[in-house]
């Protein structure tokens, strides 16, 4: 009887590593411990990380800890493009500055996770130097009052919070 009891536990032990492993396979995260999660899926949603420096705030989905090195996972739906779209690069890029910032570790490199496609994008001092650039780009257009739309895409201007006050819209 305890040998059935033992045979059973452990075929359920089997069945819910397979489950979390499959799970960790799709959600694009690599091997190692996840330690801060943005997705209610795995737990309560984790504060935002936050440098009062660089007045930068964000969350990525996961942060995966491998071999004490962190490791920022982004994870994007939709259609899967043929290589990262520049802006997932950045927001990516933004999570790396943000976990040496608060964790005083720098990740090698992040990952953005499509639908059946991963991409590792190294964080190099290349990336952060172009985040850095792109960041004060952004302080210096937050003062201008006059900032032609950079589309012609109505459903974006749709999506868009401004499109109430905004006298480009398309939408």
């Amino acid at each position: 009887m305890i040998l059935y009891i033992a045979l059973g536990l452990f075929i359920i032990a089997i069945i819910f590593f397979w489950q979390s492993t499959r799970q960790r396979r799709e959600a694009g995260l690599p091997g190692g411990r996840v330690i801060y999660t943005d997705t209610r899926a795995w737990g309560k949603v984790e504060k935002p990380l936050f440098s009062n420096e660089l007045g930068l705030t964000g969350k990525p989905d996961y942060l995966v800890e491998q071999n004490g090195k962190l490791i920022p996972v982004e994870v994007k739906t939709g259609r899967v493009p043929d290589a990262p779209y520049d802006s997932h690069i950045f927001q990516l890029a933004a999570y790396c500055l943000l976990v040496e910032k608060t964790y005083g570790k720098r990740p090698p490199y992040g990952i953005i996770h499509y639908p059946n496609r991963n991409f590792a994008v190294d964080y190099t001092p290349q990336l952060e130097s172009a985040l850095l650039d792109q960041l004060a780009e952004m302080r210096r257009d937050e003062n201008r009052t006059n900032v032609p739309r950079s589309h012609q895409d109505a459903a974006r201007c749709r999506r868009c919070g401004f499109r109430k006050v905004c006298d480009q819209s398309l939408a």
